[in-house]
């Protein structure tokens, strides 16, 4: 599990032509317009930067734009909502995220099937998600930041990209087994978080790997990771397994269509 890199992102590039636009045998003139690429956050986050790389690189292999579009909120389902009026084409995609298949559990407003209403293209990568706080934060630990939350109920709130996500959910669960009372504030993307947690807004953060390039700044502190291991930018920061929670998080991501897409488009 990883953040998208430059290097993925290219490699991905090699792959995606085919997986979304298929075999010119198809469509011997596919694609002759821009492509829509959705992605369910705000800009700015590690989602939404990698996907863009990965669009650029497309875009000069396909001799037509892969434009971007920005759809944050909704904990990160509107993309698929999205394709739910669009054509089974190749023109409208959207990266695909854990949540595209949990929300509709937890939301029965939601009635898109994640099975049978999208067309799943290919898998790209995953991310790492994990604990964050500001540097001039008193918790040098976890285990510190959990002792102070026990402590004082209901006094620290902290936030993710949104309600049932992931993010939400891994950290969640490490609450429930203290038994801890906090206020969970939910954001439209890891960078609206990361901005509310270096605002003060927040006292900590559970979000994907966004803050990497801060963590390494000195600007945020990671204290643990929900990987199964540790990560490899960041060797000594504990897994939140390792710190006696059985929260391991493997979050897959990629692309997906429509429903109905022709398996060669």
């Amino acid at each position: 599990m990883k953040h998208i890199t430059r290097r993925a992102a290219v490699a991905g590039a090699s792959v995606l032509p085919f997986a979304v636009v298929g075999a010119t045998r198809a469509q011997a003139r596919f694609p002759d317009r821009p492509i829509r690429l959705i992605i369910p956050w705000a800009a700015g986050g590690p989602a939404d930067s990698g996907f863009r790389i990965l669009a650029e690189s497309v875009a000069k292999k396909l001799g037509q734009p892969v434009i971007v579009e920005n759809k944050g909120g909704a904990a990160g389902v509107l993309g698929a909502l999205a394709l739910q009026e669009a054509k089974p084409d190749g023109y409208t995609i959207s990266q695909m995220h854990m949540g595209v298949l949990r929300q509709p559990l937890l939301n029965k407003s939601l009635t898109y099937d994640p099975l049978k209403d999208l067309t799943y293209i290919l898998q790209i990568t995953g991310f790492v998600m994990g604990v964050v706080v500001r540097t001039e934060a008193p918790w040098k630990t976890l285990a510190e930041l959990l002792a102070y939350a026990k402590a004082n109920p209901g006094k620290l709130n902290w936030g993710t990209l949104g309600i049932g996500s992931t993010q939400h959910l891994a950290m969640e669960r490490v609450g429930m087994a203290q038994g801890l009372t906090w206020t969970h504030a939910p954001y439209r993307g890891t960078a609206d978080t990361l901005r509310a947690l270096l605002g003060g807004e927040i006292d900590f953060a559970s979000e994907s790997s966004g803050w990497a390039p801060m963590v390494q700044a000195g600007k945020l502190r990671l204290l643990a990771v929900f990987t199964a291991e540790r990560a490899k930018r960041f060797p000594d920061v504990p897994t939140v397994k390792e710190l006696g929670y059985e929260v391991v998080v493997d979050s897959p991501g990629g692309l997906v269509g429509p429903k109905g897409m022709d398996p060669a488009v």
